[in-house]
């Protein structure tokens, strides 16, 4: 079984603008090719880091930067594209209030996608989520290490938020291991870790060692903008999928990677991450030097763990999960 996995997906800003202003084809923000690979998995996950919404006011927090909204068609251009489950834990979910999150979970449940991470009360935005095919049962859970003031609550909507800095808490093994228990690939994706940092940070490795022992076959976390490398089954941050952001001209937050997770019968097998481009608005296939130069530093970066990165015939970059 092929699970397809992509990190921060961002469809606010410039990019609603082209989906509405511009009446953008779908094909122009995420090209065919790309396409081939998302919607030919028998699996699809991304991190939707922004709402759906036409409604809602911008969340009140004191020096909150950006606040990211995209237009109903968004939910469409993810149907296109294959997505099967969005995690929506993460510090974009509640940019525009309970009411543009309430509207997200309606958008993207009327496109058939399922929502994990996020919900109208804590049990539900906590909850794991069940997805079969190829005659499988994979289990996703979703969970946030920012913003606190996100976090759903027993009565109230938001996301599950765990403060990941003093180590995975309770109720999060205890979902863990409860879905692993019932599934063949336990798959956590967190969104854990600060923005443009070229590794992973001392409590997001800690973090991914608990989640693991608490059951969890794969982790596959996203928040950097940036990909990091791969210790075993664990993705430490798959960076961006699409966006509109400014580019860090020494992390080149716009060159990316989009994984796709071979899974057999005892869990992950290996990684094939393919090499990507996100222009402004619009995310492509690299071209030769762009690929060269995500395969050094992916290279460099899966080999501080000890993992080795191997180029297939196609370009891909490939690395064991076991």
């Amino acid at each position: 079984m092929k699970v397809v996995l992509a990190g921060d997906t961002m469809l606010g800003r410039c990019v609603a603008e082209r989906l509405t202003i511009g009446h953008a084809a779908y094909e122009e923000i995420v090209t065919g090719a790309v396409r081939e690979i998302t919607a030919g998995a028998d699996l699809c996950v991304v991190n939707l880091e922004c709402c759906i919404s036409e409604r809602g006011e911008p969340w009140p927090a004191p020096g909150k930067p950006f606040f990211f909204r995209a237009p109903p068609r968004a939910a469409g251009l993810l149907a296109w594209l294959g997505v099967d489950c969005v995690t929506l834990a993460n510090n974009h979910a509640l940019d525009f209030g309970v009411q543009a999150l309430g509207d997200t979970l309606e958008h993207l449940e009327r496109a058939g996608i399922a929502v994990v991470g996020a919900g109208p009360d804590l049990a539900r935005a906590r909850a794991w989520r069940l997805l079969e095919a190829g005659g499988m049962r994979v289990g996703v859970l979703g969970v946030t290490d920012h913003p606190a003031d996100f976090a759903a609550t027993e009565l109230g909507p938001g996301v599950a938020y765990a403060d990941l800095r003093d180590g995975v808490p309770e109720w999060l093994s205890e979902l863990v291991a409860e879905m692993a228990a019932q599934v063949d690939v336990a798959l956590v994706t967190p969104h854990w870790g600060p923005n443009l940092t070229p590794g992973p940070v001392p409590h997001v490795r800690e973090a991914a060692t608990q989640l693991l022992a608490a059951g969890a076959t794969l982790v596959a976390g996203h928040s950097a903008h940036v990909f990091h490398g791969v210790q075993g089954p664990v993705l430490y941050d798959m960076g961006d999928f699409v966006d509109d952001y400014a580019v860090d001209p020494r992390l080149r937050n716009d060159l990316g990677l989009l994984f796709e997770v071979t899974v057999d019968a005892h869990g992950p097998v290996s990684a094939e991450a393919v090499p990507l481009a996100l222009d402004f608005t619009r995310t492509r296939p690299a071209v030769p030097h762009e690929a060269e130069w995500v395969g050094w530093r992916f290279g460099k970066a899966c080999a501080e763990f000890g993992t080795q990165v191997t180029v297939t015939e196609q370009g891909r970059l490939q690395v064991p999960l076991r």
